[in-house]
């Protein structure tokens, strides 16, 4: 028996990076899986490549429109929902001064609203299946700040405060659903290697050579973390910041 057999899971941003390595982990330890991202060719391909156990659906994670429909599908195909993986993101450049309005909500509409969306709309699915384990991606940017991504900074502490709400409404509902962040450094991803190098697209050689000279782990090593908030192993595991950086977020003592 897997140690998430019998779950549902939706995955968002499942397409590519984190959110495929995710995908692939829980469908091997036994769960159904809705890879949903707005990437259909990748996406399509990360299902086939589950094979039954997984369907892709289409999702902008800012449409509200868009969310009820992937959740309702989710529940008319598997029955229920037991995880939420809150793993669609994106990043720009910019300083406090030199992020413009436009760019600053861009990326608060998909890294913040799209994890309100999810965590808004998976709630009474998930309650009516029993409970379930809701994992939010955020960012050791949300605990020590990145002052060359003004807008993922705040969007990722956002995401931090959100889960500890998410947590203690759910504690108090009594409804059995427990929300989680995971915070990353350097993760060995194309949306990561593409900011660091500053460039539109990298290939899989350049985000090798990257991740040789940063504090940068692979998908893989994000996905285990994933799958045990997901499993019942982490039964009591609730409103947590699971922080894995190899130590980047550690404070040196004063005069070191």
């Amino acid at each position: 028996m897997g140690r998430v057999a019998g779950k549902v899971a939706i995955v968002t941003g499942g397409a590519s990076g984190m959110g495929k390595a995710d995908a692939m982990l829980l469908a091997a330890e036994g769960a159904k899986v809705v890879v949903a991202d707005l990437n259909e060719t990748d996406g399509q391909a990360v299902a086939g490549a589950i094979g039954d156990s997984a369907i892709f659906l289409r999702l902008d994670v800012t449409d509200e429109e868009g969310w009820k429909s992937v959740i309702a599908t989710t529940l008319d195909t598997f029955g229920r929902l037991d995880i939420l993986v809150n793993n669609a993101g994106m990043i720009m450049l910019g300083t406090i001064v030199d992020t413009d309005l436009e760019a600053w909500r861009k990326v608060n509409a998909v890294n913040s609203d799209g994890v309100f969306l999810g965590c808004k709309h998976a709630i009474p699915a998930m309650a009516e299946s029993g409970g379930g384990s809701i994992i939010n991606m955020s960012s050791v940017a949300a605990i020590h700040g990145q002052s060359f991504v003004a807008a993922y900074t705040a969007s990722k502490g956002a995401v931090r405060s959100l889960t500890k709400n998410v947590a203690m409404f759910c504690k108090e509902q009594k409804n059995g659903i427990r929300c989680n962040s995971v915070h990353p450094d350097g993760v060995k991803t194309p949306m990561v290697v593409k900011v660091a190098m500053g460039k539109d697209t990298a290939t899989q050689e350049e985000i090798e050579e990257v991740g040789r000279y940063g504090n940068m782990c692979e998908p893989d090593d994000i996905a285990n973390l994933v799958l045990y908030l997901a499993s019942d192993e982490s039964r009591f595991v609730n409103g947590a910041e699971m922080v894995i950086d190899n130590g980047s977020t550690i404070t040196p003592p004063v005069g070191i």
